[in-house]
């Protein structure tokens, strides 16, 4: 069992990690196995966020002033946080696939740059594509013009040539006089 001193400083710890992040899942995890936990730790680290087992006062004490205060107030039972400072998607993928694969693991409230999320929400935020996805697609839109623009410019150079060639080929053109 930690010492008060000890749950003080892991909560001004997560309170500074909580002031800069812009996603922060709340769910329980009664019942994962230790595989489990260290299976959904790499995952929620390799997209970029992290994920933590919290006592339910050091999460209301480092969420006092954030803005993820609104649901890790009054905390029952077990409770996991998982955050991120980068795509919210990715976290919210990561964490309804582990949903889905270990039913032990549930979402109880997430909160995504200052808006408090229900469950069915995080589960529709995991279905929108992530943000390389998004900007990928924002790419391929703004290049396509530029893209047709130069092959419509490259038939015209293209066309006049065949029909040069076609010309010379029929004898069209005068030979120059010596």
């Amino acid at each position: 069992m930690k010492k008060k001193s000890e749950k003080i400083k892991q909560a001004e710890e997560m309170k500074a990690q909580l002031a800069t992040v812009s996603t922060v899942i709340l769910s329980t995890f009664q019942g994962i196995t230790v595989e489990q936990d260290t299976q959904l730790r790499r995952q929620v680290e390799a997209a970029g966020g992290h994920y933590e087992v919290v006592k339910n006062t050091v999460a209301e004490r480092a969420a006092e002033g954030t803005g993820a205060g609104d649901i890790l107030k009054n905390l029952k039972g077990t409770n996991s946080i998982s955050y991120t400072k980068t795509d919210p998607v990715s976290l919210a993928k990561v964490l309804t696939k582990i949903a889905k694969d270990v039913p032990a693991f549930q979402f109880r409230a997430g909160w995504v740059e200052g808006k408090v999320l229900s469950i069915n929400e995080i589960k529709l935020l995991s279905d929108l594509p992530s943000k390389e996805e998004l900007i990928s697609k924002i790419m391929f839109m703004l290049n396509s013009p530029a893209q047709r623009l130069a092959t419509v410019n490259n038939a015209v150079i293209r066309n006049l040539a065949v029909v040069v060639s076609e010309a010379v080929k029929a004898e069209k053109f005068a030979a120059p006089a010596a």
